[in-house]
C-alpha cells in the first residue's frame, strides 16, 4: 500500500508541474487562466489521494497551536529581511524592466491590477503551494516511511516548478542561484513542518517571503 501511495504522489505531481509550464511557456495563457489551471490541479490532486487512496482527512494538516505560529513568525521575518537584503545587492543585475515587460505582454498583469494580482500571490497562491508542496507531497511521503525521498522530492519539484515562471526573467547564474535558493528553502518549510505536522508554519514563511517580493514589484510597476 505504501509503495502504491508513494507512485501515486510522485507521478501525480511531477504530470501537473509538466501540465503547468505547458501552459505557462508553450500556450502561454494569461494569468487568470493559469490561475484557475494550477488551483484545479494543486487541490484536485491531494483531494483524490485523500478521498479514494489514503482515506485520511486534509484537518490533520492544518492543525497548529498558537506557539508553534512563532516559529513561523519569526522565520518569515527573517525570510522577509533577508529577500530585501538580496534585492538591493543584486537590484543592478536584476532587469526589472524585462520582467515587467515580460508580465503584461505574456500574463497580463499590469500597474492597474497588480495590487489585486499581489495580494492573490501573497495569501492564496501561497496557501495552494504549501497544500500542494508540504501538505500533499512532502507530509504523505514522509509519513509513509519515505522520509529521505520526502525532503529531497519535495524541494527540488518545488524549485523546478517555479522555472517557468522565471525562465525567462534571470541570466543562468541567477537562474541556478534562484534553484539553489528554493531548493533550500523547501528543506527548511519541510522541516519545520514536521515539527508542527502541518503545513500552516510554512505558509506563514511563505506569505512573508511572497510579501517582500510583492513590495519589489510594487516598485517595478511604479506604484511605490
Amino acid at each position: 500500500m505504501g509503495h502504491k501511495n508513494r507512485s501515486f504522489i510522485i507521478a501525480s505531481s511531477i504530470i501537473a508541474c509538466i501540465i503547468l509550464y505547458f501552459i505557462e511557456q508553450v500556450l502561454v495563457m494569461s494569468y487568470l487562466v493559469k490561475t484557475l489551471c494550477k488551483i484545479v490541479f494543486f487541490t484536485a490532486l491531494p483531494f483524490i489521494y485523500i478521498r479514494f487512496i489514503n482515506r485520511s482527512s486534509v484537518s490533520n494538516r492544518t492543525k497548529l497551536n498558537k506557539k508553534e505560529l512563532y516559529i513561523g513568525a519569526g522565520l518569515g521575518i527573517l525570510c522577509f529581511v533577508v529577500l530585501m537584503a538580496a534585492y538591493f545587492i543584486l537590484k543592478d543585475v536584476i532587469e526589472l524592466n524585462t520582467i515587467a515587460n515580460e508580465l503584461q505582454t505574456k500574463s497580463k498583469v499590469n500597474p492597474s491590477n497588480f495590487l489585486l494580482v499581489a495580494f492573490y500571490i501573497t495569501f492564496v497562491n501561497s496557501f495552494l503551494e504549501e497544500f500542494f508542496f508540504r501538505g500533499f507531497v512532502f507530509m504523505n511521503l514522509f509519513e509513509l516511511g519515505f522520509r529521505k525521498l520526502a525532503y529531497i522530492f519535495s524541494s527540488v519539484l518545488f524549485a523546478l516548478y517555479h522555472i517557468s515562471i522565471f525562465k525567462n526573467w534571470f541570466n543562468p547564474w541567477l537562474i541556478a542561484l534562484a534553484i539553489f535558493g528554493l531548493v533550500s528553502v523547501g528543506f527548511i518549510f519541510n522541516y519545520i513542518d514536521t515539527k508542527s505536522k502541518s503545513f500552516i508554519n510554512s505558509w506563514i514563511v511563505h506569505i512573508l517571503a511572497d510579501a517582500a517580493i510583492m513590495l519589489i514589484g510594487m516598485r517595478m510597476f511604479g506604484i511605490i
